[in-house]
């Protein structure tokens, strides 16, 4: 199986749900284009696998799920984004923010991010305006957070594991399961699930010994009758969504005055836009922003200069 894999499944009798999720080579393919450190290379990818399978829960082509981390420590801003599709990409402040491990010898992620910030989840469905709900964050180790997010802002109980596992900065394992349970579960569904707590091992112990998403679900919830929804599996992937459309849409949002100001600075040398998540550059000449400027005047419907 594809080391890129998401599967979902829910429960015969419908009361619980999950989805599970090796985003291995996703979050390899995010350390070699931001260059991370192996902390954080693991906040990223903690964040970045949440995002992907939040995102898979969308229902529009149209909509995305973004997560912003920002806590108190070194790393800084931690920002991720997904698609339906379950293909996510992200950017993190300081790539180079490696705290001393703990002496469990585990990557200190919760060092590195901090507990004093907040985590912030917006949902954008492709209409109207978007959904954004922000938590304080309770240990920056990422999935406690989202946890938290999930039973205050959502009212939803939740079991949601996150893990990256690297070796000399290459990542060798990384992926998620997320457990919720849904409304109306009844008392013997909550005690089954409560049985199954010591089944919730690291989910890089799971990918490590050769488990797949499906084998996860059925490792964690042996109690369950679970079925895998079979038009839930995803290919994920680290798709950036830039184009150099994009960002010159994003340069005629400053506003015509602006435009015209970059341009006359631009004119002895280009101006080389970089995207944030994927590292791209796009040049723009003083005339590519002259057109711009006047294309933002067109749109402000104030007419063409003449």
């Amino acid at each position: 199986m594809s080391k890129n894999t998401l599967i979902r499944a829910l429960s015969r009798d419908g009361y619980v749900d999950v989805i599970a999720a090796d985003s291995t080579a996703m979050v390899e393919e995010a350390r070699r284009i931001h260059s991370t450190r192996p902390t954080a290379t693991a906040a990223l990818g903690r964040l970045l696998t949440a995002a992907s399978m939040m995102g898979s829960d969308l229902k529009s082509d149209d909509a995305s799920v973004t997560l912003r981390v920002k806590g108190s420590g070194e790393i800084g801003t931690i920002l991720c984004t997904a698609d339906r599709t379950a293909s996510a990409r992200g950017t993190v402040a300081n790539p180079l923010c490696d705290p001393p491990r703990k002496p469990s010898g585990k990557l200190d992620v919760g060092a590195a991010v901090g507990n004093d910030g907040t985590l912030e989840v917006i949902r954008d469905l492709g209409f109207g305006e978007p959904y954004a709900g922000r938590v304080p964050l309770v240990s920056g180790e990422i999935a406690e957070d989202l946890t938290s997010y999930f039973f205050r802002s959502e009212q939803t109980p939740t079991v949601l594991g996150l893990g990256v596992l690297t070796e000399s900065e290459r990542v060798l394992a990384a992926g998620g399961y997320l457990i919720r349970l849904l409304p109306g579960a009844p008392d013997r569904v909550i005690d089954e699930l409560e049985r199954c707590a010591p089944l919730f091992v690291p989910v890089t112990e799971l990918l490590s010994g050769g488990a797949g998403p499906e084998e996860i679900v059925k490792l964690l919830l042996p109690g369950f009758d679970m079925e895998i929804l079979p038009d839930s599996k995803r290919e994920v992937a680290y798709r950036c969504r830039c184009s150099r459309e994009r960002v010159a849409r994003a340069l005629i949002s400053m506003g015509q005055k602006e435009l015209f100001r970059f341009a006359e600075e631009c004119r002895e040398e280009p101006a080389e836009i970089k995207c944030e998540f994927c590292t791209k550059k796009y040049v723009f000449t003083s005339g590519d922003l002259l057109a711009l400027a006047r294309a933002a005047r067109s749109e402000d419907g104030s007419g063409e200069e003449g």
